[in-house]
């Protein structure tokens, strides 16, 4: 079992979310009453989507942080799962995003971003890029 599925598996039995269709079209998502949380590109890349306002409060703590990729002005970051403790790190990320949309919510008129997947801020995109 990889652990973007161990986390999905994970993610599976909270009440809030529920299995969706990932608007960008790649991979496996999860969605709350709100909407897309969470894309998973890959076994390894997850797009998590907070509001606005989270992402600028953790931004800190984010860059800290190699497991995390920020792109400026967007609600989505992107996680590299490459041990248990990411799966953690990403499971207490996703109650942070839902507890952020609840505490934070974008203006309702603002048009969701696509995920950084389309922005090609992936780090597969970018590991690429370095060689």
């Amino acid at each position: 079992m990889t652990l973007a599925s161990r986390a999905l598996a994970q993610l599976a039995t909270w009440p809030d979310l529920r299995p969706a269709v990932p608007s960008c079209g790649l991979g496996q998502a999860v969605s709350s009453l709100q909407g897309e949380i969470a894309h998973f590109h890959s076994d390894r890349d997850v797009d998590l989507r907070l509001t606005d306002r989270a992402v600028r409060r953790f931004a800190k703590d984010f860059k800290g942080s190699g497991a995390i990729r920020i792109v400026p002005g967007s609600p989505w970051v992107t996680l590299r799962l490459d041990a248990a403790s990411d799966v953690d790190l990403l499971l207490t990320l996703v109650s942070v995003a839902l507890q952020a949309q609840d505490t934070w919510p974008d203006p309702a008129d603002r048009p969701l971003s696509g995920c950084n997947d389309q922005r090609g801020a992936g780090f597969v995109k970018a590991d690429l890029g370095a060689f």
